[in-house]
């Protein structure tokens, strides 16, 4: 009868620890393929919004100059522009150009800037506006996604 207790006693001992081992590894295996990552925005990836109010009728030159040199300039320094627009909405927005640029941080932004606002391109492009000016005031924002924006 005591043999018979200890055979049994070990087979239980035996099926809890295959249960367990078990366990352990499906937790393992079920972790490893169902990682789940918190999904957040890029704690340094920041979105730049610049609103060019122009001097009424300046809105055409302002454009050509952007297509013609300006973009060439940006992405020379790498400031990627996301898109440019004409709003659409009026009376108020007929003088206004709108671009995005896309800055992997705001330390990024400074630099480029920099860079771009000491390119000889760049100051010829100054120097021949001041005789004829184009732009009134310019809006700059600094923008960070959330961490639920389909753009990060």
């Amino acid at each position: 009868m005591i043999t018979t207790l200890n055979r049994w006693n070990l087979r239980r001992w035996t099926v809890a620890g295959i249960v367990l081992a078990s366990f352990a590894a499906g937790a393992v295996i079920a972790g490893g393929l169902l990682h789940v990552r918190q999904v957040r925005a890029d704690g340094d990836h920041v979105y730049e919004l610049r609103i060019y109010h122009t001097v009424p009728g300046k809105l055409p030159p302002l454009e050509a100059r952007f297509r013609d040199s300006t973009a060439k300039l940006l992405a020379k320094h790498d400031l990627k522009v996301v898109g440019f627009w004409e709003p659409e909405n009026s009376p108020g927005w007929e003088n206004t150009f709108v671009f995005m640029l896309d800055h992997p941080s705001r330390e990024d932004a400074k630099k480029n800037w920099a860079a771009f606002m000491a390119d000889p391109g760049f100051q010829e492009m100054i120097k021949a506006e001041q005789a004829e000016k184009f732009v009134e005031k310019i809006d700059s924002t600094y923008m960070r996604p959330t961490d639920f924006s389909p753009m990060k």
